[in-house]
């Protein structure tokens, strides 16, 4: 740990603690090193090498209090580019330590060092970091949790233990040579082969019920679970057997309690629960599978689980019990999950930001899966083709250097202004058959530049152009009220008149309902370049993306930073 003073940095270390005392206007800075290398690691009955930090599966958990910076040392010492993001931080004015690949940064190459500052502002609750290059992020991602600022308390009674709980999924192949497969054949990616909790896949898959990972619980007692879902492909039911949880928190944002038998987490989200230790003593299954409502879609329809274990002595039930998870498809509970978040907005604990009521810009975004066509019909997409996505017929393509870079040093022709407002083309949207001459987008890297302080109202439409599905939308740099969804084609008219502008739950990602619309709202006070994109990674991959500029406001303190020193070189 150092302490930022005035009088500059000063730090005392006794036997690897760090102890600061007596020193007046100081704020906390912690410093953390993280060393990307290959390590190998035993899933599944067979080993591999993996991509990891510090050797760890899932990496290292980041702890802060609210309003903490936290520097990291980023050593690159795999034999591939990479980048890390801080998912969910906003990164108040600086953008150039946000993490992703040519968007704010050139990527870390094999033997390179980059030095980030991840700086809380109003976040309070769970995030998380990850890779942001390629398809690293499989295996390169560990837990943030910020803690209430130390004057100041959770907006529920404290838990008894809190344990983070990541989501995750799992190849046999190597992922580099799954991506690479992916790209050059213009198809669907090959499915996972597990799903993990805690990098672990549990009790149901060969080779691996000693591993399982095990939560071990004392009756009467209460334990905050930080749920994370770091998987790269699919949304996910979560579940604990006999037992129902309380929603307090999403996105490092404070929610109404919502007792729940089950949740859906998008890769993405992060969910914060309480659970009760209530239930007779025994041994319970948490369990994670599949949220696929895409039509002839393959999915990995595996179970991973882990252990809830009560203390004392009794005889446990064999096999535990597994909890309910709604069908693989089920629509109506995803929904009827996620449309029943609602900010706490209370008195103690008001929400962190003003939401809109009105608003200086309203955009239409349609997210579609598309495609291109290929020579002879020689790809494995439908027909012969490529797949592609798009965000209001966009599918993005990354440039050779980073648009944050090309945008503070005026260097033209890197990228374009003119990312539409609304659909280039309007349609049916969801109508069951759509004309072959909707499917395919025009490629390019265009932004949308927002004046400081614009306030935004952005609805995801939902297509079924190719195949209709749910979209997890994540904006970098800062956070987003939901403030209505529906399925069909948004009414601009009559659709805003149910919007929930009173406590609409304060979220980074949400889920764009299959062939439905979601409706968001913020207020573009953070400067910078800004990334938004689907959080599937495959259809990030296919161009599901783009990016805001935030225009300098008026004073210093609302001007972004400059560059920091040791960028990584393009």
């Amino acid at each position: 740990m150092e302490m930022r003073c005035s009088g500059g940095v000063q730090m005392l270390q006794i036997l690897g603690l760090v102890l600061v005392l007596g020193i007046p206007n100081c704020e906390a800075v912690l410093r953390h090193k993280f060393v990307i290398k290959e390590t190998n690691y035993t899933r599944l009955c067979s080993t591999k090498s993996i991509l990891t930090v510090n050797g760890q599966f899932p990496g290292p958990t980041l702890y802060a209090h609210k309003g903490d910076t936290v520097i990291v040392d980023v050593y690159n010492k795999a034999n591939y580019n990479v980048t890390i993001h801080w998912h969910g931080v906003k990164q108040p004015r600086n953008p150039w330590h946000d993490g992703p690949e040519y968007i704010t940064q050139c990527p870390i190459k094999p033997g390179g060092k980059f030095t980030q500052n991840v700086t809380f502002s109003l976040e309070e609750g769970t995030l998380w970091w990850h890779a942001h290059s390629d398809w690293t992020r499989a295996t390169v991602h560990g837990a943030i949790i910020v803690y209430p600022k130390k004057s100041t308390s959770y907006a529920f009674a404290k838990p008894h233990t809190e344990v983070p709980i990541i989501l995750g999924e799992w190849w046999k192949q190597d992922i580099v040579d799954i991506y690479d497969e992916f790209l050059q054949s213009g198809g669907d990616p090959n499915i996972s082969d597990a799903y993990l909790i805690n990098g672990q896949p549990g009790d149901l898959y060969p080779c691996s019920k000693q591993d399982t990972f095990k939560l071990v619980v004392e009756y009467g007692k209460s334990y905050l679970l930080r749920v994370i879902n770091a998987a790269l492909q699919d949304i996910l039911f979560f579940a604990i057997a006999g037992h129902q949880v309380t929603v307090v928190g999403t996105d490092a944002s404070y929610t109404k309690p919502l007792k729940v038998d089950y949740i859906t987490i998008s890769p993405g989200q992060t969910i914060d629960l309480l659970l009760e230790a209530n239930q007779p003593k025994d041994h319970y299954y948490m369990a994670a599978r599949v949220y696929s409502s895409a039509t002839g879609v393959e999915f990995d329809n595996t179970t991973t689980t882990a252990l809830i274990q009560y203390k004392g002595r009794y005889t446990p039930s064999s096999p535990p019990p597994l909890p309910y998870l709604p069908y693989y498809n089920d629509t109506a509970a995803s929904v009827n999950f996620t449309g029943r978040l609602r900010s706490l907005a209370s008195g103690e604990h008001p929400v962190p930001i003003t939401v809109p009521q009105t608003v200086t810009h309203k955009f239409l975004f349609t997210v579609s899966v598309n495609t291109f066509p290929c020579v002879n019909d020689s790809c494995a997409g439908p027909n012969g083709s490529r797949l592609a996505a798009s965000v209001n017929n966009i599918s993005f393509v990354s440039p050779s250097i980073s648009i944050l870079q090309a945008y503070y040093y005026h260097i033209k022709g890197v990228f374009g202004t003119r990312f539409p407002s609304k659909p280039p083309l309007e349609f049916n949207y969801t109508a069951d058959y759509l004309p072959l001459a909707v499917r395919t987008p025009r490629n390019g890297t265009e932004v949308k530049v927002l004046k400081y302080n614009a306030t935004v109202e952005m609805v995801f439409q939902g297509t079924n152009v190719v195949a209709g599905t749910d979209h997890p939308m994540h904006l970098h740099g800062t956070s987003f009220y939901v403030v209505g969804w529906g399925f069909g084609n948004f009414d601009k008219k009559k659709d805003p008149k149910k919007y929930n502008l009173v406590d609409p739950p304060l979220q980074n990602t949400i889920a764009v309902p299959k062939n439905g619309w979601a409706a968001v709202r913020f207020q573009a006070f953070n400067p910078g370049v800004w990334f938004m994109h689907c959080h599937l990674e495959r259809h990030l991959s296919w161009g599901m993306e783009m990016a805001f500029i935030v225009k300098d406001g008026p004073t210093s303190e609302s001007q972004m930073l400059p560059p920091p020193p040791g960028m990584p070189p393009c």
